[in-house]
This record gives C-alpha cells, structure tokens and sequence, in this order.
C-alpha cells in the first residue's frame, strides 16, 4: 500500500544525504518533496501541515545541526514523526469487565466487518479466550450465513440469529448463549449500509446501551483514504469508538488514512487487515509502521509471524535433522506449508530491512503458485522417494510430474535445487550452525 510514498520519501532522503551539510534552503526544499508525498498518498492536509512543521523545528534546530551525519538525522527525526502521527505505541484490545464481555465491531457496508469478525475470533483465540460470534446484522441474510460458516470452519460457536429477530434481542439472548456455551468474548457483527444514518446511529446506540461493550471497533475499508477518515469521525462521535480496524491494507490504495486516522479523531488504529485469509490480521505497531514506509523493514513483525505459525516440537525435531544433515523432501515441504500459512511472501520479502532498495528485489511479485506446484510435486511421491530422493530415476520422475500435474522439466528443477540445499547444509553443519534459526528454512 505504502509503496509509492516510500519511494518518494526514500528519494528525498538519498538527496539530503548527498549534501556535506544541510541547509536551510537544502531542508526546504527536502521538506517541499515531503510534503507533495503525503499529500499524493492522500494523508489530511491538516496533518501533513503539522508533520511537516514539527519536522522543520527539529530539524533546523541544534538537534541536526550538531549531527555528525545530518542527513541520517532527518531520517531519525522523520521516523519518530511519522510514528507519534500514528499513536506512538501499540493499543490493545480493552476486555474487562464480567464476562461475557462484549466488542461491537461497527462500520459501514462493505468495509469486511464479516470476515473480520471471524479473523479476530482466531486472534481471541491464541490468546486464551473463548470467542462466540454474533450475527446481528439482520437486513442482510447472507451476511448472517457468512457468519455461521466462518464459525464452522474456525470451530467457533455461533449464536442462531434470523432476519426476523430485533438487534438489541439478538445480543441479549447471545450473552445468555455464551454463558451456557462456556464463552467469555461476544464478537457482535453489526449492521452497516452505504452511507451514515440516524437509524443506523440510533441502532448501534440501542445496542451499545444495553450490552455496555469493553471495546468498539469501526471496521473502515483504507481502499476508501480520506473518507476512511471522516467516517471514523461520525461513528466516533454518535458511539465513542474505542479504536479502529483497517481492512485492505494489502491493496494498492494511497494508505493515508493509516497515517491520519489517529491525529484526526484521537483514536488508535488497533489491528490492520493485510490480506484474504483469515490468519491476515495483525495487531497495529505505529513504529514498525513507520519502518515499512521508511523502508526500514519490520522484523519483529515476521518473527511474531514466525512463532505463531512454528510447533515448537516439530521444530526441535528439525533443528535435530539439520545438525545430522537429515533434512528429507518431506521435512522441505512441511517448511513450505509453514511458510506459506505466514502469509504473502511478497510481504514477508517487505519486512526484511533494506530489501526495498536492492534494484533486483524492486517490485518483485513472487508467484506464489510456484510453492502449490512445490508442494503438489512431493506430495506425488512415496513416503520412502520422499526420505530417499536419491532413487527418483526416469521412470519415477515421468510418474510424479503426472500424478503432480507438472512437467518433468519441474520435478528436475525441484530435485536440483533440493540436492544444492544438502550441500549448503553440510557445508554449514562443518562449521556449526550457531546462529541459524530454529524451525526456519536455511535459504
């Protein structure tokens, strides 16, 4: 999403890095490209007003001047600029008070409230608690479909709604549900429309009122920029938002909402949606936002990934077969089904600090069918092909490229890249390997 405006800012801050010293006309004229990109980005002018300004009292003061590496310094001072814009720290999600508590999620048609409801509930989930969902919306009758499939395939219990049941009914009678069920979280999918209404309002004030929920989310499409924001003020207003939740930040709009939403309504943005899948849901960070449009990458954030997604188990079964060099085909696959459940590697790629400013990695879309292909390839071997590659002669390899779907030519390449791997293993193993990651392919 940030992508244009990362280039730019990037490109403004190789040109005062060019300059032995920075200036005051050199920092203007730096300020001026800075300012242009915000506002291309579609970030609240009233924002990047008072960005730009807090940036040129910082940076025309001692605290740049006196640098040795002045143009570093900008980029030091931008970053914690562009973070206090975005809240500073990390919000959590407020769950307190008796159980079951309750979180309205709000916001209006066709920003993803749905399908966020059911992300959140894994979410809920890893931590310890137990979710039911409620389907409240009952102009839509698909949406409340959706809901209860979404709970099928999460495992998550799903109060029985129907189109013909009053809202505030519906939520009364779920908390008696969720009582009964064990559950100490409602995650209440609200109704939304096209556009802002008093009888929207007043619904979502009825049931805000008789559920007194921990936490309300507006759920806001950041596809939408600007009107992202506005509408974050109206629902913010008439119910007294707790936070915010962007969807389709993995989209290719402008993203200033992310960036104004906080310094406009004074309310944090508290997880972004960065994909389809349901595990696409990440808690906000303002710095390691901040990182990624900077290009700065976000590691902490693809190691959290990583340990969400890692069987401590399985892991030390592997770390074990990396030392003896025993790393099978399906060892390989099993890392690629785990690296695949971490999400995009487009993204993941993203996260990895400098990665934006190496020429060939620039706009690098990586097929992520060419891992189903990997993965279909090894599944169309025995288990004992799989453990002992090395008797996958002609005939076998005619037989797996069939029963895979490929072509010879793609189980060649497999095997060639796989037996290149061993070797790196061996040659790592003679000389220890302190300092590979556990649970984490060595490539």
């Amino acid at each position: 999403m940030f992508d244009n405006l990362s280039d730019k800012l990037n490109s403004v801050f190789k040109k005062l890095k060019g300059h032995g010293k920075l200036t005051e006309k050199n920092i203007e004229e730096g300020l001026r490209e800075v300012r242009m990109a915000l506002l291309e980005a579609d970030v609240h002018y009233a924002v990047v007003k008072k960005f730009i300004n807090d940036i040129k009292q910082r940076a025309l003061g001692q605290e740049v001047m006196a640098s040795l590496t002045p143009g570093q310094q900008i980029i030091k001072i931008v970053n914690d600029e562009l973070t206090k814009l975005m809240g500073s720290r990390h919000e959590d999600l407020s769950l307190s008070g008796p159980l079951p508590i309750s979180i309205m999620l709000v916001g209006l048609q066709g920003s993803g409230k749905t399908t966020t409801a059911g992300k959140l509930s894994i979410f809920l989930k890893k931590t310890g608690r137990k979710p039911y969902l409620v389907p409240v919306d009952v102009y839509r009758p698909a949406a409340i479909d959706q809901l209860r499939k979404l709970g099928d395939q999460l495992s998550v219990p799903v109060f029985p709604s129907n189109p013909e049941m009053d809202p505030v009914r519906i939520c009364r009678e779920a908390r008696i549900a969720a009582q009964k069920e064990g559950c100490d979280t409602l995650l209440l999918d609200t109704a939304g429309r096209l556009h802002i209404d008093e009888a929207l309002m007043a619904e979502l004030c009825r049931i805000r009122d008789e559920m007194q929920p921990s936490d309300i989310l507006l759920v806001a499409d950041a596809m939408t920029g600007q009107d992202a924001v506005n509408i974050a003020k109206s629902f913010d207003s008439a119910l007294d938002i707790g936070g915010v939740i962007l969807t389709k930040m993995d989209g290719d709009a402008r993203g200033g909402a992310a960036i104004s939403i906080k310094t406009i309504t004074d309310k944090p943005i508290k997880f972004i949606g960065v994909g389809e899948k349901l595990n696409d849901l990440e808690s906000f960070h303002p710095d390691r936002m901040s990182s990624r449009i900077l290009g700065m990458g976000d590691v902490l954030t693809m190691i959290e990934k990583a340990q969400s997604m890692v069987d401590e188990k399985k892991a030390a079964e592997l770390e074990k077969k990396l030392k003896k060099s025993q790393f099978t085909l399906e060892d390989f696959r099993d890392q690629l089904i785990q690296i695949r459940k971490m999400g995009s590697l487009s993204d993941l790629i993203g996260m990895i600090p400098g990665m934006n400013k190496i020429k060939q990695m620039k706009n690098l879309q990586v097929d992520e069918r060419e891992l189903v292909r990997v993965e279909a390839i090894i599944n169309s071997m025995t288990p004992y092909e799989r453990r002992q590659h090395n008797i996958i002669n002609g005939s076998r390899r005619k037989r797996i490229a069939k029963g895979s779907g490929t072509n010879v030519q793609d189980v060649n390449r497999l095997l060639k890249n796989y037996t290149q791997m061993l070797k790196m293993l061996r040659k790592i193993n003679k000389g220890g390997i302190r300092g590979m990651s556990r649970g984490m392919l060595p490539f």
